[in-house]
């Protein structure tokens, strides 16, 4: 099973492939949390990676693409993956086709989250992550038991540099602009299923569920809050 998780910056895509992933047994890849933590090593790509991100633009295909070469042949997804953050453009959709076709794969199906532009600067105004574990929060909806602490595992949680209104309302415009062309050329292939993120992870995961099925995904019961 190869699943895209596709979407605006702060419609769940995180929360909702960790879910796949307890459900369906497979890896998510995520770009922005594997340079997130090779910047954190002060690796020369994951610092060049984090000038993009930053200031809200897109990381370029030449340094997105060897990193994911590289981990979807690695040998935990010999069964299938769940990619988060790319493809983001339709050039980097057709590079991922061949980077399958490398191995006889190919593309299972694309979710895409759907939600209000005013709800995603709620919640990513509002976010704070947890750099130890990954775990993810919100200020008033998702709050931790304590204040800026992790409940999984006490590390303190922090505001992302790129979460703040400046930084995303560039990201949403360049999302808008680049990445929202996905979304057809997937539709053309009859890959594309749009779902409405404009709820609680407990709702939204039930309509992913749906679409989980029809990819080969043999579901296992999962908390969708803890």
């Amino acid at each position: 099973m190869i699943l895209i998780l596709f979407g605006p910056p702060g419609a769940g895509k995180g929360t909702q492939g960790a879910l796949i992933v307890k459900a369906c047994g497979v890896p998510k890849i995520s770009t922005g949390e594997i340079f997130r933590d090779l910047a954190a090593e002060g690796s020369p790509l994951g610092l060049k990676a984090k000038r993009y991100w930053t200031q809200g633009k897109l990381v370029p295909d030449e340094i997105v693409v060897g990193l994911i070469r590289e981990r979807i042949h690695s040998s935990d997804c010999k069964n299938g993956f769940v990619l988060d953050g790319f493809p983001r453009t339709v050039r980097q959709a057709e590079t991922l086709n061949l980077l399958l076709s490398e191995s006889g794969r190919h593309v299972d199906g694309v979710l895409s989250f759907a939600v209000d532009h005013e709800e995603l600067l709620r919640r990513l105004i509002g976010r704070r992550t947890c750099n130890n574990c990954g775990a993810a929060y919100h200020v008033t909806s998702l709050p931790p038991g304590q204040e800026n602490v992790c409940d999984h595992c006490g590390h303190a949680l922090e505001h992302r540099a790129d979460d703040n209104p400046e930084a995303i309302k560039v990201r949403l415009a360049e999302y808008d602009a680049k990445t929202a062309p996905v979304l057809t050329y997937y539709s053309e292939r009859g890959l594309l299923t749009t779902v409405d993120a404009n709820a609680d992870p407990s709702t939204i995961f039930s309509r992913v569920g749906e679409v989980l099925g029809r990819v080969g995904c043999v579901q296992e019961p999962v908390n969708a809050v803890g």
